[in-house]
């Protein structure tokens, strides 16, 4: 026996939007508003100043696209876009080349594997300014630690200085960062690896596959959206680099290690020109749009060939 709903059961009014509505709203409304003041707000407001003439000091006055049109002949911000590009492509390939050997170790059913992943994760909780600073001291060709071993086991007379060279500079450089943030990426790797069944792998042992065969076909197919994100967020952070080259190298030598960011911190607090800063920082943001953009549709299209 069916039972039907009685005339004293409240039926929703036509056009009046349910509670449940308003409910979802409320949880979003913490975000929404966070986004709102961190990011949109500082984004207008950058958008703003970038067409003005805005010392740190003195009055502002409109200029236009005067400021877009500074930074099209500005060779320092091409030379930094350059060097950043490059900076990007090395320490992305360094860091995965480390990171997911790592997720592939404390993957494995072992006792230590979560002694192991807390290890190789612990440098990522320290901050940026802190590491740089750590290795600042570690490089000291007087009293660091580097220099100290080195000469200590015989390799070495004298104290070496890597950073008055530029390649041997920006070889401290990626291997800082790739301590700092390898157990980073280890994670979302890790993530990936574990998020595949076990079942696919036995069938395919079954199937008589080797073990190259089996990650490149089964495994790294598999893990696409973890490798997508960790891809993403180090090309991001990576071209949004600042602390370690401020910090280690102080641009040097030769303002060869400026990195776009830094460029920035230049013109805004060096130069004191707010409003040609604010135009930088919105051309770089356009920029990491565009190359996220690029990799997201490039990514996709090879998953779909796959």
């Amino acid at each position: 026996m069916v039972d039907t709903p009685t005339k004293d059961m409240k039926q929703p009014i036509s056009g009046e939007p349910e509670p449940q509505g308003w409910l979802g709203l409320a949880f979003i409304l913490p975000g929404f508003l966070f986004i709102l003041v961190l990011f949109l707000v500082p984004l207008a407001m950058t958008i703003w100043m970038s067409f003005y003439n805005w010392p740190l000091l003195g009055r502002k006055k409109f200029i236009g696209f005067a400021n877009y049109g500074e930074l099209l002949g500005d060779m320092q911000l091409w030379h930094s876009l350059g060097f950043t590009m490059l900076y990007t492509v090395l320490v992305t390939a360094a860091i995965f080349a480390v990171a997911f050997p790592l997720a592939l170790i404390v993957d494995r059913p072992l006792r230590s594997a979560g002694f192991f992943r807390t290890i190789f994760f612990m440098p990522v909780v320290i901050g940026f300014g802190a590491a740089s600073t750590l290795w600042m001291w570690l490089l000291n060709p007087d009293s660091g630690v580097f220099a100290q071993v080195l000469r200590g086991i015989g390799l070495i007379s004298a104290a070496p200085r890597p950073l008055e060279s530029f390649w041997p500079a920006l070889a401290v450089i990626i291997l800082m960062v790739v301590w700092k943030t390898a157990g980073f990426t280890m994670v979302i790797l890790l993530t990936g690896l574990q998020g595949i069944s076990n079942d696919v792998i036995e069938a395919a042992k079954i199937d008589g596959a080797s073990v190259f065969s089996r990650f490149r076909r089964i495994t790294l197919p598999l893990m696409r959206n973890s490798l997508v994100l960790a891809l993403v967020l180090n090309v991001t952070s990576s071209m949004l680099a600042f602390d370690q080259f401020f910090i280690i190298t102080q641009g040097g030598p030769e303002n060869s290690t400026i990195s776009a960011v830094f460029s920035i911190y230049l013109a805004s607090f060096s130069s004191y020109r707010l409003g040609y800063g604010s135009a930088l920082s919105f051309a770089l943001l356009i920029v990491l749009v565009a190359i996220s953009a690029i990799q997201f549709v490039l990514l996709r299209e090879r998953a779909e060939e796959g």
